[in-house]
């Protein structure tokens, strides 16, 4: 997976946030995170959903496997982390979106990008919405 990963990350960023194959036209985001029982720094690559200028959303599907991915973890025990959004590079707090409020994102995302419903459809845990605000 790490090199998978590590091949979005180079495509990401020698193409100014753009990828192709399966996330081709896709608003994609690297994800920096520290690891809550190692410290190590990651980056993980993620499909995103803009709210606004200033808010987005990543999905913590884990292609519907049936634990939460371990960037989730990462975030909820340290929630500031660097994000880079094409050729940018900022400083957001991460927080789980919950109740009503992530049924109705969740609703809009699937809407968008239905492959989430099946990810959500392979795994019997609530797959959990973060929204990530830009920190001034």
């Amino acid at each position: 997976m790490s090199d998978w990963n590590q091949q979005i990350i180079d495509e990401f960023r020698a193409n100014g946030g753009r990828v192709s194959g399966m996330f081709e036209g896709a608003d994609m985001i690297l994800v920096h995170h520290v690891g809550a029982k190692s410290g190590t720094e990651r980056v993980t690559p993620l499909v995103h959903f803009p709210e606004d200028d200033q808010r987005t959303i990543i999905v913590a599907s884990a292609g519907g496997a049936p634990k939460h991915p371990a960037w989730f973890h990462n975030l909820k025990a340290n929630p500031k982390i660097g994000v880079e959004v094409g050729t940018e590079t900022y400083t957001v707090v991460a927080e789980e979106v919950t109740g009503a409020e992530r049924d109705e994102l969740w609703e809009r995302i699937t809407a968008k990008a239905s492959g989430f419903a099946d990810y959500q459809a392979k795994t019997e845990r609530t797959i959990p919405l973060v929204r990530l605000t830009r920190v001034s």
